[in-house]
């Protein structure tokens, strides 16, 4: 008797909402950073009085919120007003000044920017934008190509904020010097969750993504443990939804501390972004490296530019440091062999903790 009891059948599933996992989601809640969206709201408030509003350098550690922070406060922003308009931007898709001023020009409903220059598209904003004001959030900004859209903005947009995103402080040295003077911004700083804060992020999701009483006491405090070091709640998505898929595929009724177990040892393939997510440039230079893993950076920049490559040498190691972070390839710099120190470039994630890139030929 019973020994079919906790096998799910065929047209059972685990999952109540699974897009609850995705990194993209924003729930109605997000626990812990009060703090820090009544700081981005204020600083949007002074739009809402017919005044300029505030400026902010956003930074901390990648998968903690800071873009969810700023999503959530843009969205809340929408309910309250049609006078401000927000407009959210990620610079690793967006990184030059002419796609993204395409791309707000898309964000407000007008399409005819084929054939049209950088200028001609400001003047379409300026128009669009100059009406009302304007919120601007320009994440991953240490992806930018260059710059000058921002100064653009600084100065014929009449009354906005800009809020740039970073997982790095140090990126607000390379701002350019007409830039730096015109933003004048705070920085605000999202401090890493701790494990408790971990744990209670994720036992919201799983309420969001599975049904009720799946999930084996224990199970979830394993994946918050593994999370709760780097801080990131991207990994603990990862792994909620991946065990999640273990179960389902055993038809177990259970996600327990057996499936988490099989799941962590899939860690080492946790990749921060999707390779469909990279720009053109980023995935042509990760097509030449996984078709030439375990190659010098040298050797792969010449085969880069028989393929057809136009980037310069600092352009090119600065797309494998981006692939590095986000876990598509790993770096490891050899000092002192028979040819001289060398970095060598591997397609996939490294196997222990990825060190930091180090530049070098």
């Amino acid at each position: 008797m019973g020994l079919f009891k906790d096998i799910l059948s065929a047209d059972q599933t685990l999952f109540k909402n699974e897009e609850a996992l995705e990194f993209e989601f924003i729930p109605k809640n997000l626990p812990y950073r009060e703090n820090e969206h009544h700081y981005i709201a204020d600083s949007i408030k002074p739009l809402l009085a017919g005044r300029n509003g505030r400026n902010l350098f956003i930074h901390g550690a990648p998968g903690i919120g800071k873009t969810a922070a700023v999503k959530y406060v843009f969205r809340e922003l929408e309910f309250e007003t049609e006078d401000v308009i927000p407009i959210y931007v990620n610079c690793w898709k967006q990184n030059t000044s002419f796609k993204i001023l395409s791309y707000i020009c898309e964000e407000l409903d007008y399409h005819l920017t084929h054939n049209k220059k950088t200028e001609e598209l400001l003047r379409v904003i300026k128009k669009l934008l100059n009406k009302k004001a304007a919120v601007f959030a320009f994440d991953e900004v240490d992806k930018l190509e260059d710059q000058d859209f921002l100064y653009l903005i600084l100065e014929e947009i009449y009354r906005k904020s800009v809020f740039l995103i970073t997982n790095y402080k140090d990126w607000v040295v390379q701002l350019d010097d007409r830039v730096r003077s015109r933003m004048l911004s705070e920085m605000l700083y999202f401090r890493p969750y701790n494990k408790e804060e971990m744990l209670g992020i994720l036992k919201q999701r799983a309420e969001l993504a599975f049904y009720p009483y799946v999930w084996e006491d224990g199970a979830l405090k394993m994946i918050a443990e593994e999370a709760a070091p780097s801080s990131d709640v991207r990994k603990g998505l990862y792994l909620m939804k991946y065990a999640g898929q273990i179960a389902e595929s055993e038809s177990s009724k259970k996600i327990t501390k057996e499936h988490v177990t099989k799941a962590l040892a899939k860690t080492s393939e946790f990749s921060i972004k999707a390779k469909e997510e990279l720009d053109d440039e980023s995935r042509f230079v990760l097509d030449i490296i996984k078709s030439n893993s375990g190659k010098k950076i040298g050797e792969l920049f010449k085969l880069y530019q028989e393929a057809g490559g136009k980037g310069q040498y600092k352009t090119f190691q600065r797309k494998i440091k981006n692939l590095a972070m986000n876990k598509f390839v790993s770096v490891r710099k050899i000092i002192g062999g028979p040819q001289g120190s060398t970095t060598i470039i591997k397609y996939g994630p490294p196997e222990k903790k990825l060190t930091e890139f180090e530049q070098g030929q």
